[in-house]
């Protein structure tokens, strides 16, 4: 039965990840935030595409289905079921099943799960990672920050299995999602964050 709950909380997290707000969203607005921008579902290409409401609305449902996932996948096995729910949430965020397998790159999702499961590293993190983008203004910067802040406290405060193992879980779907902002950044090409005056209407 163990183990059948770590299958039932590792899909129902999966496929609720798979809800996508951004691409609901856009195409309320007769759009597909897939084709715009840099064609991420994320919070941070709705803000750049379709104004900050947009990419807020967008985080925030992105943060609600994550903590729904951790939260469901607790009830459904305990702790074990909540980290198995807070990766495949992340992995249903990044490769939707609804949306031809063509997401974000699951910063807002990741940032629930890790506020639920490890919060005063999570927190750490956040700091850090808010802190950089107000002096950079690079987005991305601080979303790889988050997760490398976050994983190295992990490692060094919890146990190195299950949690440690899974924060570097967590760390290296990240940085593969931002493989091609990380190259911008070695580069000096990656664009920083512009907020709009107003919203596309």
């Amino acid at each position: 039965m163990t183990i059948l709950g770590y299958i039932l909380a590792s899909l129902a997290a999966y496929f609720l990840g798979s809800i996508s707000p951004g691409i609901i969203l856009s195409s309320s607005r007769g759009t597909d935030i897939r084709s715009q921008g840099s064609k991420s579902t994320g919070a941070t290409n709705m803000t750049r595409v379709m104004g900050f409401r947009y990419g807020l609305i967008t985080f925030l449902g992105d943060f609600v289905k994550a903590t729904l996932s951790v939260l469901l996948g607790r009830l459904i096995a305990g702790e074990p079921g909540a980290l198995l729910a807070g990766l495949f949430v992340v992995v249903g965020h990044n490769w939707p099943a609804f949306y031809q397998f063509k997401g974000g790159k699951g910063i807002a999702c990741s940032v629930a799960v890790l506020l639920w499961i490890c919060t005063p590293q999570a927190l750490i993190g956040c700091v850090a990672a808010i802190l950089v983008i107000i002096f950079t203004r690079y987005v991305s910067l601080g979303s790889l920050t988050m997760l490398v802040v976050s994983a190295v406290l992990i490692v060094f405060a919890k146990p190195f299995w299950p949690v440690g193992v899974w924060s570097l879980a967590l760390l290296a779907l990240g940085l593969y999602q931002h493989r091609a902002n990380i190259s911008r950044l070695l580069k000096g090409t990656e664009s920083k964050l512009v907020l709009k005056s107003a919203d596309k209407k």
